[in-house]
């Protein structure tokens, strides 16, 4: 068990709470690029418990501002792009990306007011179908060459979800490998031919068995967790009849995001990104090996879940999540429809806003749970000692291309060395590639 206050320093994400500092040493997902693609291209942005805006000029480039003026503090976020920045409809400040006031209009002829004026401004990017932002003192982090950021466009999705909940709670339930068999049990399996863009819903690499038998009928994995380049490794082995095993392996990449296998030609790299310390979102970006990602069908896929504009999940705790006990009964083990993404939302919601994690009971299966908040205090205070060089997949250009990957990928072997049958799979999976192929692994 943990004490209130060891609590609060790994959950609150203020400016100035511990963790918070933390992961603003970090680029955190504030938006998907959709999101800023319509005819109004500024959207209000809440992450960390603060408030911007993001915003497109007109020659493309994004911008990340303060949400609120600094003439008479009015939102930002219905201002007007003209001009090379952003207007505010109140008196027609201009600002540009860099924050620089360029007009202050209302003002007398020759007012030299704007000269003094300087807005917020944050680094931003684009990658992958989602924007990024970097709050932290300094310079930002070089982005990894994770495969998720240097699959071509054609190869990759982003999507997004609300969760009303704490980030940390949030996250650890990706590295929880032994929740899967009973949260995701389904009782009947799908047809492979059917299952793109589902997750736990194909088969596993090198069989013809489907993730959802193995999980049914597997349900106690032997579990390996260690420290790794990216931040962590789980690997969740099933023995299976016939000196077979299933082998799983899955990442956590510091600070807050998680890659997993999703069938046995795309991997699904998701942050969990907080809006404050009640909520957050969870980012993914769909990886496919093979073929392009068929965007459409995916996005149509989750669409039928998720309400926009705020990407709020449909079943959620206004409706008890769809819960159907006649549901629970013949078809699946929670009884709230085949999305795993509701099974999750429902289980760290369950918790309460932020979890009293001074009342939980740890078993073996969190041994993955245990490493990461370690790894997480160990960082959190690194940081605040200003020891940055210490932090985690916090690397320069040069360091950050050495970062690839990582493997995320389960299948069936007759190996008892599940290290290395993953490494080969793997290999095999990138030599098939278009653009893989000359991408390392870790």
């Amino acid at each position: 068990m943990m004490s209130q206050e060891q609590n609060d320093f790994i959950t609150r994400v203020g400016p100035t709470e511990p963790a918070g500092k933390l992961l603003r040493q970090y680029w955190q997902p504030i938006a998907l690029s959709d999101e800023i693609a319509g005819v109004h291209q500024v959207k209000a942005i809440r992450v960390l418990g603060q408030d911007f805006v993001l915003f497109k000029q007109e020659d493309g480039r994004l911008g990340l501002l303060d949400k609120h003026c600094p003439h008479r503090g009015a939102d930002l976020s219905y201002g007007r792009i003209e001009d090379g920045g952003i207007r505010c409809p109140f008196h027609g400040w201009l600002f540009d990306a860099k924050g620089n006031c360029l007009e202050t209009p209302a003002e007398p002829e020759g007012s030299q007011l704007c000269t003094r004026i300087q807005q917020g401004a944050y680094p931003v990017v684009e990658k992958s179908g989602i924007v990024f932002g970097y709050f932290g003192e300094g310079d930002a982090p070089a982005f990894p060459h994770l495969d998720c950021f240097v699959a071509p466009d054609t190869h990759v999705f982003a999507f997004k979800g609300l969760i009303e909940c704490n980030w940390l709670q949030a996250l650890e339930v990706g590295i929880d490998p032994a929740h899967a068999s009973y949260l995701h049990r389904f009782f009947e399996d799908e047809a492979d031919e059917t299952s793109y863009g589902k997750q736990f819903r194909s088969t596993s690499a090198d069989s013809d068995l489907p993730v959802t038998k193995v999980l049914r009928e597997y349900d106690r994995p032997d579990l390996h967790v260690e420290e790794s380049e990216v931040g962590m490794r789980l690997t969740a082995v099933r023995e299976l009849s016939n000196n077979q095993r299933h082998v799983r392996i899955t990442n956590m990449v510091f600070p807050q995001a998680i890659v997993i296998p999703m069938s046995s030609t795309m991997t699904i790299s998701q942050w969990h990104v907080p809006v404050d310390d009640h909520n957050c979102y969870w980012y993914a970006i769909f990886t496919s090996f093979t073929d392009p990602v068929d965007k459409e069908q995916m996005r149509a896929q989750r669409l039928e879940l998720y309400e926009l504009p705020d990407y709020i999940s449909r079943r959620n705790r206004s409706n008890n999540y769809g819960f159907d006990p006649v549901e629970q009964q013949k078809s699946t083990y929670l009884g709230m429809g085949h999305d795993i993404n509701v099974h999750d939302q429902w289980a760290v919601e369950s918790l309460g806003s932020i979890q009293d994690r001074t009342k939980e009971h740890l078993g073996t299966t969190d041994k993955g749970i245990i490493l990461y908040r370690r790894i997480l205090i160990r960082a959190i205070k690194a940081c605040l000692d200003g020891q940055m060089d210490a932090l985690p997949m916090r690397h320069d250009s040069h360091a950050a291309q050495s970062i690839t990957g990582p493997i995320a990928i389960d299948g069936v072997t007759a190996s008892h060395i599940p290290e290395d049958y993953l490494v080969h799979a793997d290999q095999e999976r990138r030599r098939s590639s278009s653009w893989a192929a000359s991408v390392g692994n870790n």
